[in-house]
């Protein structure tokens, strides 16, 4: 499926805020890791380790190339970047087919 101009450009420009949103999300989570309650170097190497992983997620990098389109909104859904209500903007195409998706992984 060919996406259109308008999701192209509404992806390109929603994407930095959802990722910030998500990243925001992280930074508390880094905040509790950090205050649990065991010595400071467990809390350290423990932080550590998950900006590794999260480093990896499509919240905190991704590549935007329009014919990755659907498959970098999927990767972002599953990631729990995003959630249906951020598509909302979207073409009754792209919404369509992400119905279709999660319908069909239901």
């Amino acid at each position: 499926m060919e996406v259109s101009d308008y999701d192209w450009r509404l992806y390109r420009s929603l994407l930095p805020k959802w990722q910030e949103r998500y990243m925001a999300k992280l930074n508390k989570e880094y905040i509790a890791l950090l205050s649990e309650n065991n010595n400071p170097s467990t809390n350290f190497w423990k932080l550590k380790r998950r900006i590794r992983q999260d480093a990896k997620s499509p919240g905190v990098a991704i590549d935007v190339r329009r014919s990755d389109f659907f498959i970098e909104i999927l990767s972002l859904m599953n990631a729990g970047v995003i959630n249906r209500e951020d598509l909302v903007d979207f073409s009754k195409d792209v919404t369509d087919w992400i119905d279709q998706i999660l319908e069909w992984r239901i």
